[in-house]
């Protein structure tokens, strides 16, 4: 896996300040995409074990409220095994601090399906993430006033609320 960036001190994808890694790789194609760049598997620099070592040192910060993975496509059939290996080392070392996930995958129809029917990458990653922002960037339902979020169609969905109900909880930000 490729990566373009890491953010340090995030305060844009995600309540407080976090660290941010934006990943490479997407397939969506999302008209109006603010990272076009990063549809490219190629793009920036290869994710390593020092990349990995730099994020858990980011976040070793008490300031630091939590991690965002974005990218690109963190979903990415080509990303996910190393967003969910990076994910269940952050979730031991800071269980206090909150994972956000962005994806232009559909929860219902994509992620959950596919958990479902035994991705067990897939199904790892949804025990993880507290927040999951789904949903590919519509540039007709573009809304700057939103928070976390770029068009009208995207959820901000809490992921503990949800396994508990059985049904989607979206925050009310």
């Amino acid at each position: 896996m490729n990566y373009a960036v890491i953010k340090k001190t995030d305060t844009a994808n995600g309540p407080g300040i976090r660290v941010s890694l934006f990943v490479s790789g997407c397939t969506h194609g999302c008209k109006g995409c603010f990272n076009r760049e990063a549809w490219d598997f190629s793009y920036g620099q290869p994710y390593t074990a020092e990349t990995e070592g730099e994020i858990l040192q980011a976040l070793s910060h008490s300031y630091i409220k939590g991690f965002s993975v974005l990218g690109g496509e963190p979903m990415e059939p080509a990303n996910r095994g190393t967003v969910f290996g990076l994910l269940r080392k952050i979730k031991s070392a800071y269980p206090e601090k909150s994972i956000w996930c962005y994806t232009g995958y559909d929860y219902e129809k994509d992620l959950l399906r596919w958990a479902e029917e035994g991705d067990g990458t897939v199904a790892g990653l949804l025990e993880l993430i507290d927040v999951l922002v789904d949903g590919e960037f519509v540039e007709a339902k573009k809304n700057l006033r939103l928070p976390f979020r770029g068009s009208e169609n995207q959820r901000l969905i809490d992921m503990k609320a949800t396994k508990r109900a059985g049904y989607v909880v979206c925050l009310l930000i």
